[in-house]
């Protein structure tokens, strides 16, 4: 992309600010947002490759997309087709009576406070899963977190609701908890959730969280400090990355494949966090062999593993793969459930269960953060899960999470043929390994300008390679009819960045 700016100038224009206290990918997005600011680039100005931005300032390319992206979600900048990256439209600058500092400075009279300095466990630059705050203008959202206005129970579960809401049912949860949780939903976790799975639990060993990444967050206030060595998957999931990171364990990064986490290569830890029913985010599921030699480990080398059974009801052919809390006999695995992924990630409901002595000392973490999960929402999920309803909505959406992924599949082989993936046999993702020439997050910007929004690998991996090809499709978010249109974009974007870097690509296949 030309730049009407000389290097000289863009290098003055974006001198990173003196402020160690934040990362590279803060201080660049603190210049840029200040040029902005200042007038110094004005609406629609050029801005420099992120190729070209990266060997000027002597960052990574990983740093500089990383640091675009966030402010395109921010709104400052904007991606135009075939054109480059531009400051937006509506990010004008503000008057002199306007302006604030962005950045406080310890000892300057009428300064703000230097709130950089003082937090003191940030995770405002930790690479996390995340969609522009207007992501619903795009036209295809392959991205996860989002409820499917198709496939939602509307009528289920406003009947819950409005039963919950009966004058006979509200001495079941309008009384203070305090630390315990609804009991009709432990019952309905006890009795139907887990033996699917399973897992056989009593009451006291279950207690309710507000949603998976809570559980992450309690289980490392309880259990992590400095010295604790953490085994995460790489790649893994970023979330539970960033929940563990507040506790500064020692990470210790251990290898996956196509059939889920090598056990035989796994080092000494004591804790390890993994997802074996579809891997996040490859969906590999760990063989029944695997399952039995990491349990035998655990036992071998004293560690705890912490089960995230990530979308283990979304199998789409033959028996689910029992649960690794099924086969524990020792009592080394810490299960995390959802009751609310499959139905709307922003219901926030999920569980742990663990011996009662760990979930007596979480129930009291847990009422000093939050008191405990809404008592109205567990009553109302509970009635949900008695009536059947979580079953038959289960199926609903293993039927079209199983076409979405024939539909993305087959647009993929057209659209992308020199592009990898392995179709999972359950799950609502893809994991796209692109060409080795590809960086990910080159990708995922100039997809932007197309219309679709796609997950770049890197966020996935603690240590990240350059560049990355990885990226996931996820397919709970878009509707059915949207994406073969959305990967036919995806691919105009691919064969513009092969243009931009002299690339050839293989050609689509002939009809």
């Amino acid at each position: 992309m030309a730049t009407s700016r000389s290097t000289v100038q863009w290098a003055t224009l974006f001198q990173l600010p003196e402020q160690p206290a934040l990362p590279l990918q803060g201080r660049l997005r603190l210049a840029v947002v200040q040029a902005i600011l200042d007038g110094r680039l004005g609406a629609g100005a050029p801005l420099p490759s992120s190729r070209e931005l990266a060997t000027l300032l002597g960052l990574s390319r990983n740093t500089v997309t990383s640091a675009y992206l966030q402010l395109m979600d921010e709104g400052f900048l904007e991606a135009r087709p075939r054109s480059g990256v531009f400051v937006a439209k509506d990010a004008r600058p503000l008057s002199a009576a306007q302006a604030e500092p962005l950045v406080g400075t310890s000892g300057q009279a009428g300064a703000a406070p230097a709130w950089n300095e003082r937090v003191l466990r940030s995770l405002a630059d930790k690479p996390t899963l995340s969609k522009p705050d207007r992501w619903r203008d795009y036209p295809y959202p392959f991205v996860y977190g989002t409820y499917d206005p198709q496939l939602f129970p509307t009528e289920d579960f406003r009947e819950c609701c409005a039963r919950s809401l009966a004058r006979s049912q509200l001495p079941h949860w309008t009384p203070d908890f305090e630390t315990d949780d609804v009991p009709d939903l432990i019952e309905q976790i006890r009795t139907r959730l887990l033996p699917k799975r399973g897992v056989f639990a009593l009451k006291e060993e279950i207690i309710v969280t507000v949603g998976a990444q809570h559980a992450y967050y309690l289980l490392a206030d309880a259990l992590f400090d400095e010295t604790t060595r953490v085994g995460l998957e790489e790649p893994g999931h970023p979330h539970a990355r960033n929940s563990f990171s507040l506790r500064r364990p020692k990470w210790v990064e251990v290898a996956v494949d196509d059939d889920g986490l090598v056990v035989d290569a796994l080092p000494a830890v004591d804790y390890l966090f993994i997802t074996p029913s579809h891997q996040s985010p490859t969906t590999a599921t760990l063989s029944l062999e695997r399952r039995q030699w990491l349990l035998r480990k655990a036992e071998l080398q004293d560690f705890v593993i912490i089960e995230d059974d990530y979308e283990a009801e979304n199998l789409y052919e033959g028996t689910p793969m029992p649960a690794l809390k099924s086969l524990d006999k020792t009592g080394r695995v810490i299960y995390v459930g959802s009751v609310s992924k499959s139905l709307s990630p922003v219901l926030r409901l999920g569980y742990i269960v663990a011996p009662r002595a760990l979930i007596k000392e979480l129930r009291v973490i847990r009422h000093a953060m939050v008191r405990h999960p809404s008592a109205f929402l567990q009553h109302a999920y509970a009635l949900f899960l008695s009536l059947g309803h979580h079953e038959s909505h289960a199926r609903r959406v293993n039927q079209a999470m199983q076409e979405r992924l024939a539909l993305a599949a087959q647009a993929l082989r057209e659209h992308l043929p020199d592009f990898e993936f392995t179709l999972p046999q359950g799950g609502a993702s893809i994991w796209v390994r692109a060409p080795g020439w590809v960086d990910a997050g080159e990708l995922s910007l100039m997809a932007r300008s197309h219309g679709v929004l796609i997950e770049a690998g890197d966020v996935f991996f603690g240590k990240p390679p350059y560049p990355c090809p990885f990226f996931r499709l996820r397919l709970s978010s878009i509707a059915t009819g949207q994406i073969a249109a959305g990967i036919r974009a995806l691919g105009l974007a691919a064969a513009e960045l092969a243009q931009a870097r002299g690339e050839k690509r293989a050609a689509p296949p002939s009809h």
